[in-house]
């Protein structure tokens, strides 16, 4: 398990969208474990990342703040006392953009997602009992719970949707945010670029650009659904950036996620990997696979850890960025 770092750096700021690869895409993990599936995740953070900063020169600073109010609670235990006790209800907007019959996703598909969301959230899922006995004394409920609050439908004629934040947009053709400060929004959309199936704005980004887009074949566990992101796992990893999660590989070879009780992971692992994983960074750990901050498949990811929580939790504090939805 490695130590928390310091300070995260003003620079080092993540801001992130997660793909599946073009079939000539020459982007693979420097290591990891790979196994063959029809679809993988890739991150387009960098990309994405330096739009912001080109058009939001405030932002590298307030993320900054919003790092040093959350290292300044996970390393003082008395400031445990700051977090929220469980009674985080987050309401949910779903903005469904659609071209195509198929792409305007049933209610049900819709409620789909927010079931698995408080089941992955809040330790209900079927396969958190099935965490390895290697990782047991540290999996966690993060205790928030999420509640639909309104669907937006629009029909549009856009065919592929990109990371530009469009769809957040209606003078661009999609849907504006509905009171970003205290309400979660999820954009369903139909085909996007690259290849990219879902991406998330951390805490500090823009409120007219806050929330997280999910593609509509990788939103829910039903109806348009479809494996190897068919469980609602998507959102899931997506919800985690809104809330301040890094990627557990801290997207760098043997990387920090800012996170004391993950192990260091070479890079993103892919598909399925078989358990024990070992990594080659320091100390050779066992990789957390099953992470939904790692990039495995729907069916392969099923566990945040207490660490994680305590980093979540401590957005909903004042000064963590979504204060709003705790008063």
């Amino acid at each position: 398990m490695k130590k928390l770092s310091i300070l995260l750096a003003c620079g080092i700021i993540f801001i992130t969208s997660c793909s599946k690869p073009d079939n000539n895409s020459s982007e693979k993990p420097v290591t990891g474990n790979t196994t063959t599936a029809a679809k993988e995740r890739h991150c387009g953070t960098m990309e994405v990342l330096n739009e912001q900063l080109k058009s939001d020169p405030t932002l590298a600073s307030r993320m900054a703040a919003i790092e040093a109010n959350t290292n300044r609670i996970m390393e003082n235990k008395s400031l445990y006392r700051l977090l929220p006790d469980g009674s985080i209800m987050i309401p949910v907007v779903v903005n469904v953009l659609y071209k195509t019959t198929a792409q305007n996703i049933s209610a049900a598909q819709i409620q789909s997602q927010i079931d698995v969301l408080n089941n992955d959230y809040n330790g209900l899922n079927s396969e958190f009992s099935t965490v390895p006995a290697l990782f047991s004394s540290v999996k966690a409920s993060v205790g928030v719970h999420f509640v639909l609050k309104s669907v937006v439908r629009k029909s549009t004629t856009v065919t592929t949707w990109s990371t530009n934040d469009a769809m957040k947009k209606s003078t661009s053709g999609g849907i504006n945010p509905t009171t970003p400060d205290s309400v979660l929004n999820l954009w369903v959309v139909g085909a996007m670029s690259g290849g990219v199936i879902g991406y998330a704005q951390f805490p500090g980004g823009a409120s007219a650009t806050d929330g997280v887009v999910i593609a509509y074949d990788c939103f829910g566990n039903t109806g348009t659904a479809t494996a190897p992101f068919g469980l609602g796992r998507t959102a899931t990893h997506e919800i985690g950036h809104y809330l301040n999660l890094r990627h557990i590989w801290g997207d760098a070879t043997c990387g920090n996620d800012l996170v004391g009780d993950t192990p260091l992971h070479n890079a993103a692992n892919y598909g399925c990997p078989s358990y024990p994983h070992y990594s080659t960074c320091t100390g050779t750990p066992v990789e957390m696979t099953m992470n939904y901050m790692d990039y495995t498949d729907d069916a392969c990811m099923y566990m945040f850890t207490a660490g994680q929580k305590t980093r979540m939790l401590a957005t909903f504090v004042s000064g963590g960025g979504r204060y709003g939805f705790a008063h």
